[in-house]
């Protein structure tokens, strides 16, 4: 075990390398980079035009340069890209995710600032979808082709078929604007600091009520179609006739025995599901809701070629999501004894 997790853990480093390569090399071709976006604010006086959004040093035209040359000093384009890739190795070595061009902050301190809202999104979204999701799939195998497994059935492919984006448009038109129940925007309200505990508990479920709801109705379908066949899968098994005829009820032999057999593909997508649920990000559900969390970061990040923090997050989200991996993987040998990476 000890030499499987080591070479994992190896074969981590040319995975991070062949991401950072790969997405330095693009954004070396990628025009309107950070000197072009610097000089068109300065020539616009700090209103970004569409002119900025795919020149190539057209907004050069008319810079002294020696004050062209001290922008690049600035952002480190003065050096080759060769020169600039290993020496952001480095820093990435040391977990020194540098700082931002546009936002006076380091990386770290505009990943810290945004993660409490990713993370109320990410958490209530992976809890609630496996709350639904698990007894629901039990519920329509033990209930397979009856009425309930069939109507079930259509309300979880509905909801997975429209977008979560769409539906918070819809929840926010309806609810948002012409019932007014809930708020339109934000993940607190003005004043929220001078609240009581309770008051500010019962204010922030009020504004998370709305952009859950859209994140939880698609999610939770695969999990509970998963559930279901899972469970019927191993509801058709030998040893489950085996302990009916042995006298045991079905209640005995569902939660007994068929239980954590058929759990075991969910039990061991916890780790990724819980990572990915307030990591990835959830951009249009961020940017409608005026939520400000890392998938909004992350976009303009890529807009205003903030390229520290494009890089800094890619890589610390890339690490994370290997290390996740690994953990999924061991828990199979957790949960199942049977399971042997030798």
């Amino acid at each position: 075990m000890f030499a499987y997790i080591l070479k994992r853990l190896l074969l981590m480093i040319p995975t991070l390398f062949g991401v950072l390569l790969l997405t330095f090399v693009v954004i070396q071709f990628v025009p309107g980079g950070p000197v072009e976006q610097y000089l068109v604010e300065a020539k616009a006086g700090g209103n970004r035009g569409a002119e900025g959004a795919g020149m190539a040093y057209r907004g050069a035209q008319g810079i002294d340069p020696k004050r062209l040359e001290e922008i690049k000093a600035l952002y480190g384009f003065d050096k080759p890209p060769a020169e600039r890739f290993v020496q952001m190795l480095g820093q990435f070595a040391r977990f020194d995710l540098g700082n931002s061009f546009f936002q006076n902050k380091s990386v770290w301190q505009l990943i810290k600032d945004k993660l409490p809202v990713s993370i109320s999104l990410g958490l209530w979204t992976f809890f609630i979808s496996y709350l639904i999701a698990v007894p629901l799939g039990i519920a329509k195998a033990v209930r397979a082709g009856s009425r309930f497994d069939m109507v079930t059935t259509v309300i979880v492919l509905v909801g997975y078929a429209i977008p979560g984006f769409v539906l918070g448009v819809a929840l926010l038109v309806i609810f948002g604007g012409q019932l007014q129940w809930f708020p339109l925007r934000g993940l607190t309200s003005s004043g929220w600091e001078e609240m009581g505990w309770a008051a500010k508990l019962v204010d922030y479920l009020w504004h998370i009520t709305l952009p859950v709801t859209a994140m939880v109705a698609g999610s939770f379908a695969v999990t509970a179609m998963l559930t279901k066949n899972a469970f019927l899968e191993e509801i058709r098994k030998q040893y489950v006739v085996t302990a009916k005829a042995k006298g045991l009820s079905e209640r005995q032999v569902l939660w007994r025995h068929v239980l954590r057999n058929a759990l075991l593909p969910i039990v061991t997508g916890f780790p990724a599901a819980f990572i990915g649920a307030f990591f990835t990000g959830a951009l249009l559900i961020e940017t409608l809701f005026s939520l400000d969390g890392l998938g909004l970061l992350g976009y303009e990040s890529v807009i205003r070629r903030d390229y520290p923090v494009v890089l800094g997050t890619l890589y610390l989200f890339t690490l994370i999501g290997l290390l996740t991996k690994l953990v999924s993987d061991l828990c199979y040998v957790w949960v199942d004894p049977r399971v042997k990476f030798d």
